[in-house]
C-alpha cells in the first residue's frame, strides 16, 4: 500500500464522526376490523399518522388512543395484510387532505384520492396544497351575523325556513321521506341564483349504498351541477375509519374556499351513520360506552365539525361555509340521543314527516316543528314581503282541519280558511329534482296568498302555476322577474305590474 493511500486513510479515520439517529419503532399486537393495537411508540401524538410495514407495502393508520403501554390506531388503507408482529413507525405529521380548485367536478374518497376514473386530480401531486382534516373552528370575533340568503329552490323552505350563507340547518326525518332530495335540490338550485356569487358545493356521502351514490352523482351531472360540486364518498362498503373521516375531509375542503373569501355549501349525508361508525371504532378501541353504547365524546364529535361552518367577517375575507347535516330518525323519534345532540348544535331544523309524505305532500315538511333560528334576516325583501303570513295561514288551516274533520256544518269564514290552506298546501308541493328560481317562487306565493287562485280546483293548482309562470316569463320577464333578481325587492311598481299580468293571464284562459 502506498504512502499516500495510508495517509489518506489515517485522515479519514481522524475526521470520522459517528452520527446516530434515534427512531421509535412500534409493533402491532392486535388487529380487529381496521382497528390496530400497537406496543411501543411512547412519544406518538394524538391524530398522528403512522405507517405499518406489511409485505405489500406500508399501510397508513391514524393514532386515536394513547394509553400507558399501547397505542390504539385505525387503518386508513386496506388492512387485510396487517398482521400482529409487524413494525410501525410514526410519521411525525397529522392527517391532511389535498385541497384546491382542481377538486371541483371530481368524486374522491376521504383521503383525497379520485374515485371517478378520470385520472389524477393534481398535475403535480407532490406540490398540491394540503389542509388539516381536524382544525379549530373560527372564533366568535372572526365571524359576522348571517345576512345573505342561500336559496334552496324549494318554496316551503325559502318562504318559511330561510337558510343563510354560513348557517347550519339540520334536515331530519325518517328514512325514505326525501331528506337527500332536499339537499340535492339545494345544490342544483345554486346555478339559478345568478344575483349572488355561486358557492362551491360539497356533497359528503357517509355509509350510503353505492347504487344510491351513483344515482345522486348521475342526477348532479345531468342537471349540470357537477360543474361546481365536489363529491366525497365513504360508502357502506368502506371501512368504519373512512366513514368517520369523510365529513372532516369535506369540511377541510369547504374551509379552503371559505378562507379565500368564497362561499361553500356542504351536505353531510348522513351524520347518523357517521355516529354509528364512530361508535364501532370506539368500542373496538375499548373506550367506555355510554348512552345507547355511544362513547362519552359523541357530542364533541359533531359539535367540532359543525362549528367550523361560519360566515366570516369582512376583515377575514367575508367567506362562508353553509352546512346541511342530515339525521335519520326512527319512527319520528326526534328525542333520541343523536337527533337531540345535533338539533342543539345547529341553527334550526327542517323536519320531514312520514305521514305528510304518504299523503302526497312533498316535500313533507312539518311547518310547526321546522324552524330557522336565523329567520328573516337571511331572506330577501321580496320573499319577506310575499311570504310573511304564510306560516300563520298554514298553522290556522292545520288547526282547523284537525277540529272540523268530523263536522258537516261549517260557517263561511271557516270554509274560506280551509280552502285557502288547501290551496297553499298544493302551491307548496314540489317534485324532486325540480328546484324553482327565487323570483318564480315570489310570483307563485304572491298569487296564492292574494286570492288569485281561489277559484282554481285543488287538482289544477300545480298546472295553473306552471302555465302562469311560463306566460309571465314570455311576456313580462324584463318588467317583473328582472327587477326582483336585480334588487331582491318586490316594489309597489313591480307588484302592480304583476297583478295586472296575472289578471291578464287568467282572462286569457277564459274561453269565449
Amino acid at each position: 500500500m502506498s504512502y499516500d493511500v495510508v495517509e489518506k486513510l489515517k485522515k479519514q479515520i481522524a475526521d470520522f464522526q459517528s452520527q446516530t439517529t434515534v427512531e421509535e419503532i412500534g409493533t402491532v399486537i392486535e388487529v380487529a376490523d381496521g382497528v390496530v393495537k400497537i406496543s411501543g411508540l411512547p412519544h406518538v401524538a394524538s391524530q398522528e399518522m403512522l405507517a405499518i410495514e406489511t409485505d405489500h407495502g406500508p399501510v397508513h393508520a391514524l393514532a386515536l388512543n394513547l394509553e400507558d403501554s399501547s397505542v390504539g390506531a385505525v387503518a386508513l388503507d386496506d388492512f387485510s395484510n396487517v398482521r400482529a408482529g409487524q413494525t410501525v413507525r410514526g410519521l411525525g405529521s397529522v392527517l391532511s387532505v389535498p385541497v384546491g380548485e382542481e377538486l371541483v367536478g371530481r368524486v374522491i374518497n376521504p383521503l383525497g384520492e379520485p374515485l371517478d376514473g378520470k385520472g389524477p386530480i393534481f398535475s403535480d401531486s407532490a406540490n398540491a396544497k394540503h389542509a388539516l382534516v381536524e382544525k379549530k373552528a373560527p372564533s366568535v370575533l372572526a365571524r359576522k351575523s348571517v345576512d345573505t340568503p342561500l336559496h334552496t329552490g324549494i318554496k316551503s323552505i325559502d318562504a318559511m325556513i330561510p337558510i343563510g350563507r354560513g348557517q347550519r340547518e339540520l334536515i331530519i326525518g325518517d328514512r325514505q321521506t326525501g331528506k337527500t332530495s332536499i339537499a340535492l335540490d339545494a345544490i342544483i338550485n345554486q346555478q339559478f341564483d345568478t344575483a349572488r356569487r355561486r358557492p362551491v358545493c360539497i356533497y359528503v356521502v357517509i355509509g350510503q349504498k353505492q347504487a344510491n351514490v351513483a344515482k345522486a352523482i348521475a342526477l348532479l351531472e345531468e342537471r349540470g351541477a357537477m360543474a361546481y360540486t365536489i363529491v366525497v364518498v365513504a360508502s357502506a362498503s368502506d371501512p368504519a375509519p373512512l366513514l368517520f373521516l369523510a365529513p372532516y375531509s369535506g369540511c377541510a375542503i369547504g374551509e379552503y374556499f371559505m378562507e379565500r373569501g368564497g362561499d361553500a355549501l356542504i351536505v353531510y349525508d348522513d351524520l347518523s351513520k357517521h355516529a354509528a361508525a364512530y361508535r364501532q371504532i370506539s368500542l373496538l378501541l375499548r373506550r367506555p360506552p355510554g348512552r345507547e353504547a355511544y362513547p362519552g365524546d359523541i357530542f364533541y364529535l359533531h359539535s367540532r365539525l359543525l362549528e367550523r361552518s361560519a360566515k366570516l367577517s369582512d376583515e377575514n375575507g367575508g367567506g362562508s361555509l353553509t352546512a346541511l347535516p342530515i339525521i335519520e330518525t326512527q319512527l319520528g323519534d326526534v328525542s333520541a340521543y343523536i337527533p337531540t345532540n345535533v338539533i342543539s348544535i345547529t341553527d334550526g331544523q327542517i323536519y320531514l314527516e312520514a305521514d305528510l309524505f304518504y299523503q302526497g305532500i312533498r316535500p313533507a315538511i312539518n311547518a310547526g316543528l321546522s324552524v330557522s333560528r336565523v329567520g328573516s334576516s337571511a331572506q330577501t325583501k321580496a320573499m319577506k314581503k310575499v311570504a310573511g303570513k304564510i306560516r300563520l295561514e298554514l298553522a290556522q288551516f292545520r288547526e282547523l282541519a284537525s277540529f272540523v274533520q268530523f263536522a258537516s256544518d261549517l260557517d263561511e269564514a271557516t270554509r274560506a280558511k280551509i280552502k285557502r290552506g288547501q290551496l297553499i298546501t298544493e302551491a307548496l308541493k314540489q317534485s324532486d329534482g325540480a328546484p324553482l328560481p327565487f323570483e318564480h317562487q315570489v310570483i307563485v306565493l304572491y298569487a296564492v296568498l292574494n286570492g288569485f287562485l281561489d277559484a282554481i280546483a285543488r287538482a289544477d293548482v300545480a298546472k295553473t302555476n306552471e302555465d302562469m309562470l311560463a306566460y309571465l316569463h314570455n311576456l313580462y320577464a324584463g318588467d317583473i322577474f328582472e327587477p326582483i333578481v336585480r334588487t331582491g325587492e318586490f316594489s309597489a311598481e313591480v307588484e302592480e305590474k304583476t297583478k295586472k299580468a296575472i289578471l291578464e293571464f287568467f282572462a286569457s284562459r277564459i274561453t269565449p
